[in-house]
C-alpha cells in the first residue's frame, strides 16, 4: 500500500473539499484597482500602526490597509505588530494605576499586559532609526481593533476601504502571544461588527494554523499565507512549525515558488504573501536573491491563488513584481509605490478626501 505524505492526503482532501463548496465560496478575487497596502498604516511615511498612520493612508490613496493584532492580557483585540512593547517605538507614561508592579511597561509582551496598561504608552513620538522619513505623531496611543474600524466608518462612509489584518501568533513560543483559538474567535467577533462585509477582510498569518480555522469559521473572509524563508522552512529539512504541518518540499512542482503555490493552494487560501526577497537588497544587485518568483505568481494564478509579497520597499523590486502580474504590493511607502503603478498604467484607488479623513482622525484620536 502506497503510503500519503501528510501535503498529499491534505491536498487531496482540500481538492475533493473545492469541487463541494458552495458557489459563494470564490477563490480568486480580481479587484478593479491594482492592490495596494499601506503596511502598517504606512510605517516609512508615518508612526507604524496608530491611528495617524492608517488616516494618512487613505488620504494617500491605498486601496488596502494593512495591520497586525495582538491580544492583551484581558482578551482585547489591539492594533500593534510587535509580541513585545520596544523602546525603539514607545514610551512610557504612567502606571495604569498606583503601585502597579508590572510598570514600566516597555519590554512587556502584549498578552502579560492589560488594555488599560497598553493605553499608558505613547507609540508616536519616536522616528524608528531606518525610517528617516516617518513623520511622528507624538503622544499617539495604540487603538484596539473597533477603535479603528469606528474611525474607518467615520473616513470612509461608503466602505470602500478593504482590510488585510494580520494574526500575530508564535508557534516556537507559544506563552509569547495568546494560542490560535484565542485569536481566530476574537478577532472574528470584531470582524463582524466591523460594518464591513465579510467579503472586504482579508486575514492573514505566518501561523497557517489560524488560516485553517478561520476559513472553516468564515468561508467568506480571504485568507491570506504569509511566507518567507525563515517560517516556510524548518531547519535541517525539518517540518516548520508556522505551517500547520505542512512541509513545502513534500509538494509537487519544477522550483520552489511552484511549490509554495501548491502547498498555499493545498489549505485553500485565496493569495499567497510570500516575503519580495530571500536575500540581497535590489533586483539590480548581483547578489539579489528572490524570494518571490514569476514562477511561483504563474502556478498561484493557474491554481486560482492570488500573489501579494512583502514588504515592498524599492521602486525596482516592484517593477519586478508588476512585470510578473502579481495581485498586489504590501508596502512601507504606499505613496511612492502608487505612483509607479499608476504610471505603468494601472488603475489605482482614489485617495480619501483630507478634510473628511482629518476630522474623523480629530474625532478619534486618542493621545496620553
Amino acid at each position: 500500500m502506497k503510503v500519503l505524505s501528510l501535503a498529499n492526503y491534505i491536498y487531496g482532501l482540500v481538492s475533493i473539499l473545492a469541487v463541494l463548496a458552495g458557489p459563494g465560496q470564490t477563490r480568486f478575487q480580481k479587484l478593479t484597482v491594482f492592490d495596494v497596502q499601506g503596511h502598517r498604516g504606512s510605517r516609512g511615511e508615518n508612526s507604524e500602526s496608530v491611528l495617524p498612520a492608517f488616516a494618512w493612508a487613505l488620504i494617500d490613496g491605498v486601496t488596502t490597509l494593512e495591520l497586525d493584532n495582538g491580544i492583551t492580557k484581558d482578551g482585547a483585540v489591539v492594533v500593534w505588530h510587535d509580541e513585545v512593547i520596544m523602546g525603539e517605538k514607545c514610551n512610557d507614561t504612567m502606571p495604569a494605576f498606583n503601585n502597579d508592579p508590572d510598570f514600566p511597561y516597555v519590554g512587556k509582551h502584549v498578552a502579560n499586559l492589560t488594555l488599560a496598561q497598553i493605553k499608558t504608552l505613547d507609540c508616536g513620538s519616536k522616528r524608528q532609526a531606518n525610517f528617516p522619513l516617518q513623520v511622528t505623531h507624538a503622544g499617539t496611543k495604540i487603538s484596539t481593533l473597533p477603535e479603528l474600524f469606528q474611525f474607518a466608518q467615520c473616513a470612509d462612509p461608503d466602505r470602500v476601504i478593504r482590510w488585510n489584518i494580520e494574526s500575530k501568533i508564535n508557534p516556537v513560543h507559544p506563552n509569547y502571544t495568546r494560542g490560535v483559538d484565542d485569536f481566530v474567535s476574537l478577532q472574528h467577533s470584531v470582524f463582524v461588527k466591523s460594518g464591513y462585509s465579510l467579503s472586504q477582510i482579508t486575514y492573514q498569518s505566518f501561523d497557517w494554523r489560524t488560516l485553517i480555522e478561520m476559513k472553516a469559521l468564515e468561508p467568506q473572509i480571504l485568507t491570506s499565507a504569509l511566507i518567507d524563508n525563515d517560517t516556510g522552512f524548518g531547519e535541517n529539512n525539518n517540518t516548520s512549525p508556522w505551517l500547520a504541518g505542512l512541509r513545502v518540499q513534500d509538494f509537487p512542482g519544477a522550483t520552489r515558488g511552484e511549490q509554495v503555490a501548491y502547498a498555499v493552494n493545498s489549505i485553500r487560501a485565496n493569495i499567497i504573501s510570500p516575503n519580495v526577497l530571500e536575500s540581497g537588497v535590489d533586483p539590480v544587485d548581483a547578489d539579489w536573491v528572490p524570494f518571490t518568483t514569476k514562477e511561483m505568481v504563474d502556478k498561484a494564478h493557474e491554481l486560482g491563488v492570488m500573489v501579494k509579497p512583502f514588504t515592498v520597499n524599492r521602486l525596482n523590486s516592484a517593477a519586478q513584481l508588476l512585470s510578473w502580474g502579481v495581485d498586489g504590493i504590501i508596502t512601507d511607502y504606499p505613496t511612492q509605490i502608487r505612483r509607479l503603478i499608476r504610471g505603468s498604467g494601472e488603475l489605482v484607488a482614489q485617495p480619501f478626501p483630507k478634510k473628511r479623513v482629518l476630522k474623523c482622525l480629530q474625532k478619534h484620536l486618542q493621545k496620553v
